[in-house]
């Protein structure tokens, strides 16, 4: 995808150079795409996640497998397809397209987008189509939702800084948020709850087997974090569109299966997630490190001074 057409009212900007980094043909890496963008690896990732709300490796792989599902729909083989999507083995395509797409790539796609909290998609034969629709969501759970992720992902890394030994410690005794999640007592344990409860919700949206247990040293979690963000703005944009807050889940993941109203899952992941944050400032204090309120307020004041 070497010309990169991103279909849009504003014209060339800043936004689509990055979008062109992403998506050309030679930057297979995040170094490959910050070089192409002229900056660094750091900045031009914080870009991206706060301008598309989702990581450049990530935007590459999913609009990459888009493009994969196109070319077969078109008569393109499997291995051309997986090949072309920058894939070392046809075995690695395989696994990677049935879990976006529910299905193998030998069973054509019936919806050639993926889920994206951006609008941003494959569009044939090699550009972009930013679909301004996907992006309209209500101001209030937009910012509900943003503030979170956000804020997780910034508590996440000031937890890199406390030693491995406070980060396991005990330093809330008997403290559990969740009756169902297990013990709240560490930052270990916190900040593991609040990753694991979007990937444990998306499996139950998405039919999925329940999420194995991952690493959750803050560098683990951040990576586990940045991979489930974007699925979880993607899928809340998506209910918002569809007017789908009264639909019911039949969550199978639960013994016995339980029946929850979509718009009280969301509710239910945000308001724990705010209690969790604050906790997690609580212990960050302890540990002698300069941590902010976490207040919406000052939140958007910053976001919006950056745009």
């Amino acid at each position: 995808m070497t010309q990169t057409e991103v279909m849009s009212e504003s014209g060339r900007d800043r936004l689509r150079e990055l979008l062109d980094a992403v998506l050309d043909e030679d930057h297979v890496t995040l170094a490959d795409m910050a070089g192409g963008a002229y900056s660094s690896p750091f900045h031009f990732s914080r870009r991206l996640r706060r301008d598309a709300g989702e990581p450049p490796v990530a935007m590459r792989r999913r609009v990459m497998l888009e493009r994969a599902a196109w070319r077969i729909a078109q008569g393109s083989s499997v291995t051309d397809a997986a090949f072309e999507a920058g894939y070392e083995s046809v075995e690695g395509f395989g696994r990677a397209y049935a879990r976006a797409f529910g299905h193998p790539p030998s069973t054509p796609a019936v919806r050639q987008w993926l889920p994206a909290p951006n609008g941003i998609h494959f569009h044939p034969p090699t550009s972009l189509w930013v679909q301004s629709t996907e992006q309209a969501m209500n101001p209030i759970t937009e910012h509900l939702v943003r503030h979170d992720l956000d804020d997780t992902r910034h508590l996440l890394d000031l937890a890199k800084g406390v030693p491995s030994e406070a980060y396991e410690a005990t330093g809330l005794p008997s403290m559990q948020v969740l009756g169902f999640d297990g013990p709240d007592e560490s930052l270990a344990q916190l900040l593991e709850h609040q990753v694991a409860s979007k990937e444990i919700w998306l499996a139950a949206i998405e039919g999925a087997d329940f999420p194995p247990a991952g690493e959750r040293d803050p560098v683990s979690l951040l990576a586990r974090h940045d991979e489930v963000a974007p699925r979880w703005l993607a899928t809340v944009r998506d209910l918002d569109a569809r007017g789908a807050w009264g639909d019911r889940l039949v969550d199978a993941l639960c013994d016995p299966p339980e029946s929850f109203v979509l718009g009280s899952v969301f509710a239910h992941v945000v308001t724990y997630a705010a209690a969790r944050r604050q906790l997690v400032r609580h212990l960050l204090r302890l540990q002698g490190l300069a941590v902010d309120d976490g207040d919406p307020l000052t939140w958007l004041r910053r976001r919006s001074g950056e745009e």
